[in-house]
């Protein structure tokens, strides 16, 4: 069958195609429109579709709308509940009409599509699937059976849901209704700092390592398990503990106040995943939901928790639930879902393209023999990458697609790529390193970790080696890379290794502070010619700075 899954209803608006099982193609609205987050999670937004990222996903398998069998819409508007509390009722009632009539914006979207094949798919059951459905635990011709967690924000009217799947099929074990919610705790917090909500979350989690989290014990009072597979999340006056922060300056106390928050949110979901593993005895964990991009807290689930695997879905967010309600409308007409390959599900450009891009902008460029020792020639002389390969990503990570390189044996580094990307400067970037080099480096967290949804412990003997990737904390959010899986960048690494004795690169995407990633070859022409980085590697293509 052919399936078409889109989110539209909040925030991140995507679409995903899933064909006879396999996920042919996802992609964000944003990396079309350039518009970050695609548009913001107001109620009144709640018409738009991401109608570029489906056209294109249709395109990309040459298919007309009026050839799908089935469209997942990622939201029921029948399970709202305008009652609950925490909720403005008059404005949710405009998204749950605008939910509602998503076929007809659909049809209008998407000219020759049929809105009697849109369903509703239930939020917190497309985060599932695109955990459960997708997670490559099992052999290549099916996943694995798991216990299944999904928590953010909030979905029709509840926040988190717990079950398993076996066989393909979703058994429910606990819910949370609103307005108790991890994830709206979270983006009350990000608030509360001068951060934008559903949003910036992320940073909250890069400033809790520079806290101590001195107000844990009073956490404890307002946010607690409830034995039964819920929890609740008390109304928090966030002034008690440090005044907010709409144009000031952070603080000791912000980041004190980040720490318990963060310290409480991880033991939470160690007893809410503990509680999930007696019910269903399953040895393997999926998780999806906003919290699941939450990586220090992912990495105490693998550490602590009693499942012998965990897998995330790297498009955790709202926008993988485009995925899942494509997974589970197959899954639903009894069709086996191959596992997930990798996140590379987004555009690509031929050679030919991209050097008519390159004609076109009049830029001089090169076609070297070996770029990716080229590039690694570059990056031991401390020079700036934008690497620009393959299929783009879908989800926020950059994960050798559409990524800016660097040296990570420059301390200097970290703090010249956040002036680069225009980033605060307690913001952390990455490392990515070859996957059979991780153990020697980094321990703790899951080994290999492909999506960088996992911190791991930096080696003492390494932390002055790779000091630009290296957190205050010590720890590091690891990307492994296989050369099974990305041969290129792969190559990248072992060129670079050969010539500094490190295997690892600093990885951060390729953007700037307020913009989506990179997603097209002009997308890359203008971030290259819009902040300092040496050289662009588009393709087999090289653009030096003059």
């Amino acid at each position: 069958m052919r399936i078409l899954g889109v989110n539209a209803v909040f925030h991140d608006p995507a679409a995903a195609l899933v064909v006879d099982g396999e996920i042919v193609a996802a992609a964000e609205e944003e990396r079309f429109s350039r518009r970050k987050h695609g548009k913001r999670p107001v109620p009144f937004s709640a018409w738009e579709m991401p109608e570029q990222a489906a056209a294109w996903c249709l395109e990309r398998a040459g298919l007309r709308p009026d050839q799908l069998d089935a469209v997942g819409y990622s939201y029921d508007p029948g399970l709202v509940d305008h009652s609950l509390g925490g909720l403005d009722a008059s404005s949710e009632q405009t998204r749950t009409d605008y939910a509602r009539r998503a076929p007809g914006f659909l049809r209008a979207a998407l000219p020759g599509l049929d809105p009697g094949i849109v369903r509703f798919v239930r939020h917190h059951v497309a985060h599932a699937a695109s955990a459960a459905l997708a997670a490559p635990l099992g052999s290549s011709a099916a996943p694995a059976d798991s216990a299944v967690l999904v928590a953010d924000g909030r979905g029709e009217s509840t926040s988190y849901l717990a079950g398993e799947y076996r066989d393909g099929k979703f058994v429910e074990l606990a819910a949370q209704r609103l307005p108790h919610s991890l994830g709206l705790l979270y983006e009350d917090l990000t608030e509360h700092l001068g951060f934008a909500r559903s949003s910036d979350e992320y940073k909250v989690m890069a400033l809790a390592s520079y806290g101590t989290p001195r107000f844990l014990d009073r956490f404890r009072e307002l946010i607690y398990p409830t034995g039964d597979g819920g929890f609740r999340t008390e109304p928090v006056r966030w002034t008690d503990f440090a005044p907010a922060v709409p144009d000031g300056e952070l603080g000791r106390d912000h980041a004190d106040l980040t720490a318990s928050v963060q310290r409480r949110l991880e033991e939470v979901l160690l007893e809410l995943a503990s509680w999930l593993h007696r019910q269903t005895g399953q040895p393997n964990l999926t998780l999806a939901g906003g919290i699941a991009l939450n990586c220090v807290a992912n990495t105490r689930l693998h550490a602590e928790g009693p499942y012998d695997r965990i897998w995330v879905q790297p498009a955790a967010g709202d926008a993988g639930t485009a995925l899942g309600a494509a997974l589970q409308l197959a899954a639903e007409f009894g069709e086996r879902a191959a596992p997930m390959r990798g996140a590379d599900l987004g555009r690509e450009w031929s050679d030919e393209e991209l050097e008519s891009v390159l004609r076109t902008a009049n830029i001089r460029y090169t076609r070297p023999s070996d770029i990716p020792a080229e590039v690694a020639e570059a990056l031991a002389a401390d020079r700036i990458v934008a690497w620009f390969q393959g299929r783009a990503e879908f989800g926020p990570r950059a994960l050798g697609h559409r990524s800016l390189l660097a040296h990570p044996g420059r301390a200097a580094n970290l703090e010249r790529l956040n002036d680069v990307k225009g980033r605060e400067q307690f913001r952390p970037v990455a490392p990515m390193v070859l996957a059979g080099r991780a153990a020697e480096i980094f321990h703790r967290g899951p080994l290999p970790s492909p999506y960088m949804l996992f911190v791991h412990d930096v080696d003492p003997a390494w932390r002055d080696r790779i000091p630009a990737v290296t957190h205050v904390d010590h720890t590091a959010r690891v990307q492994t890379v296989d050369p099974a899986d990305n041969p290129l960048t792969a190559r990248l690494l072992t060129e670079f290794d050969r010539r500094t004795g490190l295997p690892v690169v600093v990885n951060t995407s390729l953007n700037t502070a307020g913009r989506p990633m990179v997603d097209s070859p002009r997308d890359a022409l203008e971030c290259f010619g819009s902040a300092p980085i040496d050289l662009l590697a588009l393709g087999p293509f090289l653009v030096r700075r003059a």
